[in-house]
């Protein structure tokens, strides 16, 4: 399989290309075209943005929040650094882990900020991960959706047009590139977020398939009316399109200023998983064996992707720390209960997904449970 030479990304991976050299897209869209950016001009950027929504409603802004390393940090720039009075919102995808819940308390009150957290309903949740999985081999669509439409969908009711997320995709992917500026809109949404699945789309999948369901308990996972995020002036955007982001400063910070603490990631190494990548979901791990088990990589080739760009480890230490991917994870065992599957219906609509020139080849090994294992949801 061929792998950049600087990444060690392979060519499975999504919106990949290579050039000549064995370069990848990626690494010179995080290389090459990052450095070239005016940060400063940019943060003057964003300051003109903030200007135009700063004291004129009833919050500044609202801040999309998981708990994790890069919506803690947003948080802490917008409400230390710029000054804002925002409205958190959370939308809980059914999967955060004891210790998520923890620094998300903690942060909180720290800093001091309002929240809005939303829950789905269960039943209907278990229902859109058993679809999607079926059809796209991801059971997060309702995680993809309702993360990055709920919040739209308040900013609308509750009339505060300015939101800012973290992280700009080009960090991971290229889907865009660096000096791209990205906006959360509907062309994004449709193009990364919703797994080319519209709620509509969704809505006759579940019917088709038998499923009974109220059509309004998919309205959290459906983009808003363009004609309402037009006329409420909707401006959402990303803090990493303004702000230079870096991973392992941007956890130390937190660890330093919020008590914001680390966690185990299921069938990863903690030297593999240096700047906390993906803790806050317990399904997280079987997410990753899906991938690993389509395309021959996950979660410790995404994060030894990152740390080689940085120059933070050598190609030979990460390509070790790659070789103990593709565990089975004790959460799949939860994952085949919530979605009623037997683990060989499972392994066959995965075979039916694997990306060439990867072999799809089931793992017998075995990742070792999470210390909060025992505390995680089951059915």
């Amino acid at each position: 399989m061929i792998k950049c030479k600087t990444c060690n990304l392979p060519e499975t991976y999504e919106t990949i290309e290579f050039n000549k050299k064995g370069g990848c897209n990626i690494c010179h869209s995080n290389i090459n075209l990052k450095k070239k950016i005016n940060w400063n001009k940019r943060f003057k950027e964003l300051i003109k943005i903030i200007n135009l929504y700063k004291d004129k409603y009833e919050y500044d802004c609202i801040v999309p929040f998981s708990g994790g390393k890069d919506s803690t940090f947003q948080l802490y720039t917008i409400i230390k650094k710029l000054n804002l009075k925002p409205l958190v919102v959370r939308f809980n995808h059914g999967f955060l882990r004891p210790k998520t819940i923890e620094n998300t308390n903690r942060t909180l009150k720290k800093l001091g900020a309002d929240i809005i957290d939303f829950t789905p309903n269960w039943n209907i949740v278990k229902l859109l991960m058993s679809e999607s999985f079926k059809r796209k081999t991801d059971f997060c669509w309702h995680c993809h959706t309702g993360i990055y439409s709920y919040p739209i969908r308040m900013a609308i009711k509750l009339n505060v047009p300015l939101i800012i997320w973290g992280e700009p995709l080009a960090e991971m992917s290229a889907y865009y590139k660096y000096d791209e500026i990205e906006e959360e809109d509907e062309e994004k949404f449709n193009k990364v977020r919703n797994l080319g699945i519209s709620s509509s789309d969704m809505k006759g999948m579940l019917t088709a398939s038998g499923y009974k369901f109220d059509a309004r308990d998919l309205l959290p996972y459906e983009f808003p009316d363009y004609s309402e995020y037009k006329k409420n002036k909707i401006k959402s955007i990303n803090l990493g399109n303004y702000i230079k982001w870096d991973y392992n400063k941007n956890v130390n910070l937190i660890k330093k200023e919020l008590g914001w603490q680390s966690d185990e990631l299921e069938g990863v190494p903690d030297i593999a998983n240096p700047f906390s990548s993906k803790i806050e979901c317990y399904m997280q791990g079987t997410r990753d064996y899906i991938k690993y088990l389509k395309r021959g990589y996950s979660r410790i080739s995404q994060n030894m992707a990152s740390e080689l760009r940085n120059k933070n480890i050598s190609i030979e230490k990460a390509r070790k720390l790659i070789q103990s991917e593709g565990k089975v994870p004790p959460s799949l065992k939860i994952f085949l209960k919530f979605t009623n599957l037997k683990e060989k219906e499972f392994n066959n609509i995965v075979k039916e997904s694997t990306v060439y020139p990867h072999k799809f080849k089931p793992s017998t090994v075995k990742a070792k449970k999470t210390s909060d294992f025992d505390q995680w949801y089951k059915e």
